[in-house]
């Protein structure tokens, strides 16, 4: 039996196990996801070792970045975004090879196109500096848009929250948030931002699928933005991850 699984820290509640045993149940594939928890990607090695089926891993927070590392080789694209989230593995002799790809690009992109319009949204925002927010900004660039990473933190390249001001968010009324702050179990909290200036030129994404309206979005709606959560780009980068594996 072949297996995939998902490795980060900590898992908690996976989309993805779900999904693939789901999915290998109702097409018969002879297969199954699950998932490892590693606390250090020292660990990664005893994990492919001990499953010489494995045959795909996914890659979670914290170590879409660290991962690449440990990696024989990258696509082009991961490399250029500086994050990977799906590796394939291979055995050549004795030897295993690990390949390392970027399915979250594809899935956003894929899940926000439908709600751009180019005379209105030029310019965005990308709440966070993580793994996630290099493949949104990827994907949001390829798609036409200038972006700003922002922070809690004072860092090069960012700007923090105290200065996101009602004209920033009027000129940059894309904002995409790819912090886990509104995630279930806190789900009172959300992004510090002037929400008041929002309007139906407004688009607020969430990789947050859990809950189905994060306070983020609910506050943004209030002022008639536009609001999406992850949960449609999560299938569509499985469906990528898919592909992936399986060299189509």
């Amino acid at each position: 039996m072949d297996k995939y699984g998902l490795i980060g820290y900590p898992l908690g509640h996976s989309f993805s196990i779900s999904y693939f045993n789901q999915k290998f149940a109702d097409e018969g594939i002879n297969a199954k996801y699950m998932n490892f928890e590693i606390s250090s990607l020292d660990e990664l090695e005893g994990v492919i070792s001990s499953n010489p089926e494995l045959k795909g891993i996914n890659v979670t927070i914290p170590y879409k970045e660290k991962v690449m590392h440990y990696l024989d080789s990258i696509t082009p694209e991961a490399r250029a975004i500086g994050a990977v989230n799906v590796i394939k593995i291979t055995h050549e002799g004795n030897k295993v090879k690990l390949k390392g790809y970027n399915s979250d690009v594809i899935g956003f992109a894929r899940s926000i196109e439908p709600m751009l319009e180019k005379k209105w949204h030029k310019k965005a925002l990308i709440l966070g500096t993580g793994g996630a927010s290099k493949a949104i900004n990827f994907g949001l660039k390829n798609l036409g848009l200038e972006t700003v990473f922002v922070s809690r933190y004072e860092r090069p390249g960012t700007i923090c929250y105290q200065d996101i001001t009602p004209e920033v968010i009027k000129e940059y009324n894309v904002i995409v948030n790819c912090t886990p702050v509104g995630m279930y179990p806190k789900t009172e909290e959300c992004p510090n931002l002037p929400y008041e200036a929002m309007d139906h030129h407004t688009i607020l994404y969430d990789l947050i699928y859990n809950p189905d309206e994060t306070l983020f979005m609910k506050k943004g709606a209030k002022y008639g933005a536009h609001v999406k959560n992850g949960l449609e780009m999560l299938l569509l980068q499985a469906f990528a991850s898919w592909e992936f594996w399986h060299e189509k």
